[in-house]
């Protein structure tokens, strides 16, 4: 593997975080985060080792899709500032050395979009073909990203007496992206973020903004990605594209542009992400294995995220039924923390009991795991969800930086705020950035030094992987090179009992001593039979590989 390139090629070994403006931090006290705020919070996520910040969507809206529902690509809601708040964040983090993804939707936009609001008024606006009409509804309508909310993908519009389609939600209509202008349009919004110097974009919900039921026939569904890449690498030579590919893994390889890439820099590994709750409800490691030995094989500018929790519900629909059931008997008992019948509306910690040794274990997972971490957040404190909140809200409450009235989030009344701040076990008085800052053995501080130790080890987003087999069905056990030799060996166990793995000969290994990289120690190998490595209960290891003469770094 060659990393000579490195800066080239940022997303590799980037620590991206997902946040929403709204939620993330006031600083007007107005009740609602903003810009303002965000820019005053670069100081936090620099101390955390942030990367990469990915804004999730802060365009005017009527804000009834929490701000997916579009209706000027080229503005700021301005309950979050201007676009010059906006514009001078994206300069400040990039001084502080954060790079900005922002959320680029264009599946649909709002209804009160002005080009939808011409397109229905006349069968003759030049924005009609904008977005896709039928006069009866085609036989698969079937909605299938809100089942549970919306029956059809078709909606009539009384006054042009035709139906428009809508994958999402009816007041969010389908853009044509076979029709020429629209995606002149796109490119003109690519252009202007990038002069306002984003270093990429989210792609939201990517198969459906390019096969959705009922839309018009195009003869190469990929050309829009490809088409989208060679425009923002004509305009930035480090843009990249990360893609929403909710798809088994053989699927997602075409939308990377196949081996050689030239779509997507990075995708999202949902079945990776549903792998690793099923081993953790199992405690077995076999499902995190089987997972990894399905990736396709990638060309060496694209990337895999790996996440825990995003903004959305966890969605298990890569698991059996069977495997489903599991993970929600265990991790979502109660019929309010599911949704479709195919996600989980809670957080992580509360999912795990808010036990610091499963949370470390799984933080230790997801950023030991070859890829790039996508962290949501919250996650570095161990914020719980507020299931008092509708649907996909109870995942998107306000921040909770001190223990005071709304979590330190705003000094408005409680009535204000986008969303009420969680309450009980989960509550900014127990959970919140300020108390975490200030004890060294706190959540903060370990995933603050994990993502310092994954900046160091350039194996995790740049290595292959190898998996190591062993006895101990309960633990995970892989190695990251760049070379033949060395790399970094990680172990997880999965379990509540203490565990001992034997791992091979220092031949087979690749080194002579493991040098743990969390701790201060050294673990010889034996030259010429397996070497038993004793795990605490929900233990793990980070242990570089040191070959016969070669230095510890």
């Amino acid at each position: 593997m060659r990393i000579a390139d490195m800066g080239d090629l940022w997303w590799r070994n980037a620590v991206f975080y997902c946040l929403d403006v709204e939620t993330f931090r006031d600083g007007n006290g107005d009740g609602i985060g903003d810009f303002t705020g965000l820019t005053e919070s670069l100081g936090y996520l620099e101390q955390l080792g942030v990367t990469c910040v990915w804004l999730m969507p802060f365009y005017p809206s009527p804000d009834r899709d929490d701000g997916y529902d579009i209706s000027d690509f080229y503005g700021v809601d301005p309950r979050l500032g201007s676009l010059g708040d906006a514009a001078e964040f994206i300069r400040t983090a990039r001084s502080r050395g954060i790079r900005v993804i922002v959320d680029l939707v264009v599946n649909h936009t709002s209804d009160k979009h002005p080009w939808f609001v011409q397109a229905k008024r006349s069968r003759n606006s030049k924005f009609r073909d904008y977005y896709i009409w039928r006069d009866r509804p085609t036989r698969n309508q079937k909605n299938m990203v809100f089942p549970g909310e919306e029956q059809s993908i078709w909606e009539w519009e009384p006054k042009t007496e035709q139906y428009y389609m809508h994958s999402f939600y009816r007041h969010q209509p389908d853009l044509n992206l076979t029709h020429p202008p629209v995606r002149e349009e796109i490119a003109k919004v690519v252009a202007f973020w990038l002069t306002l110097g984003v270093a990429g974009f989210r792609i939201d919900a990517v198969p459906f903004l390019l096969a959705s039921p009922g839309s018009p026939d195009a003869a190469d569904p990929h050309e829009f990605i490809r088409d989208l890449k060679r425009f923002i690498r004509r305009r930035s030579s480090e843009a990249m594209l990360l893609g929403e590919v909710a798809l088994p893994h053989v699927e997602q390889l075409e939308y990377f542009g196949g081996q050689d890439g030239g779509e997507l820099d990075a995708q999202f590994d949902f079945t990776l992400m549903d792998a690793v709750y099923l081993a953790f409800v199992r405690g077995d490691a076999t499902p995190i294995a089987d997972a990894l030995r399905s990736r396709p094989k990638t060309s060496e500018p694209v990337s895999w995220g790996n996440f825990l929790r995003n903004h959305d519900e966890l969605t298990l629909q890569l698991l059996t039924d069977e495997e489903r059931d599991e993970v929600f008997d265990a991790l979502a008992p109660e019929p309010f923390q599911r949704i479709y019948g195919r996600g989980i509306l809670r957080r992580l910690a509360p999912m795990l009991d808010g036990d610091p040794r499963r949370l470390r274990l799984a933080y230790s997972l997801l950023f030991s795991l070859p890829g790039v971490p996508v962290l949501y957040y919250g996650e570095e404190i161990g914020m719980g969800e507020n299931p008092q909140l509708p649907g996909r809200s109870a995942v998107r409450s306000p921040m909770q930086w001190t223990p005071e009235r709304n979590g330190g989030f705003s000094s408005a009344r409680p009535s204000q705020l986008p969303g009420s701040v969680t309450t009980g076990g989960f509550g900014p008085e127990h959970v919140n950035v300020r108390n975490q800052q200030m004890d060294e053995g706190s959540l903060f501080h370990f995933i603050r030094a994990l993502i310092a130790r994954y900046r160091t080890t350039p194996e995790i987003g740049w290595g292959d992987v190898e998996l190591v087999e062993h006895d101990t069905p309960g633990v995970f056990a892989h190695i990251l090179r760049t070379d033949q030799e060395g790399g970094m060996l990680a172990l997880h166990n999965l379990t509540p009992d203490p565990a001992t793995v034997s791992l091979p000969s220092a031949a087979e290994v690749g080194g002579e001593v493991l040098t743990d990289l969390l701790h201060p120690r050294e673990i010889p190998l034996q030259a010429d039979r397996p070497t038993d490595v004793h795990l605490d209960p929900y233990g793990f290891l980070w242990l570089q590989i040191t070959p016969p003469g070669g230095a510890i770094v």
